[in-house]
Parts: structure tokens; sequence; C-alpha cells
């Protein structure tokens, strides 16, 4: 790929604003995974329940996605877009002036975090319609490497908590949406191609087209582990490895941040090698992840003299125990996988439905969504069942491999059909 060619084949300023806009929004929609180590410590809510409260904002994120994306072909991603971040920054405002007092009150601040969650539907397409065919993997990768926006929060979000209080968190990240929904509002353009009215039979349409569940499918295993893992993970190094909260935030970082920053190499290489092929091994990688997670043991316990003296307490990061690295580290390459998988995903999707891109984008977001839903949820119950973890990680291992049987048996038709004439690789 040849930079210069690749500057002048769209619109960079939309490129750079839509990365922007879903980083700073995907950051909002995931911050309850760091910060319900601190909300549900003051409410004294068991450990099960705790992984429902980071899971409801994934969900709602996930089913807000479908009628995002309606508004923004109606009425143009541009104006959808500073209406839905100006709705999350009210309702953040709200809670750093008011604060939350029960689990209800948590739990309908999740549903409002879903409508960042939803800005996927904008976003994506948005940048996607100003780029040709062959541009598509790296450009839908550039754009969703804004979910490097858990990196942020999972590294800032705990310390906020700690030194001011987690209120304050709220206050704070009000500050960076405001910046980027200016940048937004300024540099953002909606591509010059007609936009076609999207209605309910779209969306009907797209459902009998089997494809579409295809997509979605594989998008629940990629993306659905990202931001579930993102989401999860605190509440899982904190219980099963007993460290202290900043300890969690920074263990989860490092993971994601493989996810993040891999997503948009994905792409590059599903425009080189194929989508499919790339997805292939991705989805190996993924499964054999999750398997060698479900082996590890239970961390020991800090002596009193080794455990931090914060709010969430446990081993410090720089006194981690060996067992809580090798986590980390499988986990970092698992995320990677995922990461990449996503990315390639998106290099096949624009190419299948170029036409109906951003309706497609709101369903197969919205299954990455119900994915990570899944995954969270899947976790505290896994813990409720039997104090620990290896059920639902191996639950999540099977669905990979599934994924691999689907690609074998739809590759060959999607080659020889709209993939010979797409003008990419597939």
């Amino acid at each position: 790929m040849k930079f210069k060619e690749f500057r002048q084949a769209g619109h960079w300023p939309t490129l750079l604003s839509a990365f922007l806009y879903f980083d700073v929004s995907f950051m909002v929609w995931v911050m309850l995974g760091p910060l319900a180590l601190y909300i549900t410590q003051e409410l004294g809510l068991p450990v099960g329940e705790k992984f429902t409260i980071v899971a409801i904002p994934i969900l709602s994120g996930a089913i807000l996605r479908i009628p995002l994306g309606m508004l923004a072909d109606h009425f143009g991603p541009k104006r959808t877009g500073v209406l839905a971040q100006a709705l999350v920054i009210a309702g953040l405002v709200y809670v750093f002036f008011f604060s939350l007092h029960s689990k209800l009150e948590v739990e309908l601040l999740g549903l409002l975090l879903g409508v960042a969650g939803a800005s996927f539907s904008v976003a994506l397409p948005q940048a996607s319609r100003w780029y040709p065919p062959q541009y598509q993997g790296i450009v839908m990768g550039i754009a969703g490497a804004g979910n490097m926006g858990v990196v942020l929060d999972s590294m800032i979000v705990p310390w906020l908590a700690e030194t001011y209080g987690w209120q304050s968190v709220f206050g704070f990240l009000t500050l960076p949406l405001l910046l980027v929904l200016i940048i937004y509002a300024v540099l953002v353009k909606d591509a010059p191609e007609k936009r076609r009215p999207v209605t309910w039979k779209n969306y009907a349409a797209l459902m009998a087209d089997a494809d579409t569940w295809w997509f979605m499918f594989f998008y629940s295993i990629t993306f659905g582990g990202f931001v579930g893992l993102g989401n999860a993970l605190p509440l899982y190094f904190t219980n099963w490895y007993h460290v202290s909260g900043i300890a969690a935030g920074m263990m989860s970082a490092i993971v994601v941040f493989g996810g993040s920053m891999f997503r948009p190499l994905g792409g590059l290489i599903a425009d080189r090698i194929g989508g499919i092929k790339a997805l292939q091994i991705l989805f190996v990688i993924v499964s054999l992840s999750y398997l060698s997670i479900s082996f590890l043991p239970e961390g020991p316990l800090p002596a009193a003299a080794q455990a931090t003296d914060a709010k969430v307490a446990g081993w410090a990061f720089d006194d981690l125990p060996r067992v809580a690295w090798v986590a980390v580290a499988i986990f970092f390459v698992g995320a990677m996988a995922l990461g990449m998988g996503n990315g390639s995903v998106f290099q096949l999707v624009p190419l299948r439905f170029r036409g109906e891109i951003g309706v497609m984008t709101g369903l197969v977001g919205a299954a990455g969504g119900v994915g990570g839903f899944f995954l969270a949820k899947a976790l505290g119950l896994s813990w409720d069942l039997q104090h620990g973890f290896a059920a639902g990680f191996s639950v999540f291992a099977g669905l990979p491999l599934l994924g691999l049987l689907g690609l074998t048996w739809v590759k060959r038709r999607w080659r020889t059909t709209w993939g010979a004439v797409s003008g990419a690789r597939v």
C-alpha cells in the first residue's frame, strides 16, 4: 500500500475524526469495567452481580447500534454522532454532580453508556464510505482502532478513583469528550455518495441473508471477546489473582492494548491475504488462549505487608506473583488475535455489503456487543457455580472453533461469487 495514494483516495480529516470519536466513546462505554471495582464495593454487591453490572453497558450498546445506525443513514453520521455524544456527556455530568446511590442507578447508567458503545454504527460507516474497496481493511482497522479507549480507561480510571474518589472520574472523562466533540463537529464531513433511506424492512431483508448471520457470528467472537474482556478483566484479576485496583487496571491495559493496536494490522493483512484466511489463523490462536487461561490456578493471597493500602487492596503491580504475569501474557496474545480478527471481519463486510454498510455495521456491531455481554455474564455465572472461571473460559474456547468450521463452510461460495467481483482479496 502506497501512503500517498491512500491519503488521496479518501478524506483523512473524516478518518481522523471518526477514530477520535470512536476512541473517546469506547473509553466511556467500558468505563464501568475498572470503575465497578469501586462502585460495587461501596454498594456491597457480591462478585456475580459485579460481572452483571459491567455486562449491562455492553448489551445496551449492542441493542442501540441498530437504531443509531438507522439515524445515521436518515440524518447523516455527523448529526447523529454529535447528538449521541451530547447525550453521553449530559449523563456523565449528572453522575458527577449527583452520584449513584443504588444498584438500580448503576444499571441505568450502564444503559446510558450503551449510547457511547453504539458510536460504532456511526464512526465506521462514516469512514468506510470515503474509500474504495482495496482500502477497506486498513480504513476500517484505523477507525475501529478507536477501541484503544479501553486502554486509557484501564490505566487512568483506577488511579483517579483511588486519588480523587470514583465520582470525580465522571468529571474528568467529560473533558476529553467535550474536546473531541468540538474536533468532530469541525473536521468531519459526510461522504458525497447518496444515502439510501433505511427502514426496518432493510434490516429484515439483510437478516434473511445467510451471509449476514455468518458475519454477525464471526464478530460476536472477535469483538465480543475483546469488549467482554475489556470490561471483565479488572474484576477477574482482583478476584482470581488478588491484586489491587490499580494493578488490575494496569494488567487490563496491557492486555487490551494488544487488541486495540493490532486491529489495523489485522485489516492490512486481510487486504493482502484475504479476510477468510486471516480469520482462520486468528480463530485458532483465540481458542488456544482461552483454553490455556482456563487451566491457570488461582493466585496466592498477599501477606499483610505485601498488599497495597488502597480502597481496592491487593498485590501491587510491582509485586505481582508469577502466575498473574503468565495470565497477562496469554491474554495479550489472545486479545491481539481478537483485535486483528475485528479488522479482518470488517475487511470482508464492506466488500459483501457495500451499499448496505450502515445497516450491516449496526447488525454486526450489535452481534459483537451481544458476544461481549455473554462473555462477561458467563464469567460471573462461572464464579457463582464453581468459585472459579474455568467453565466460562472453556465455553468461549469452543466458539472460535465453531467459527473455523463456519469459514470452511462458506469460503468457497464467497470466493466464487461476490468475492470474485469485489476488486479485493477475500
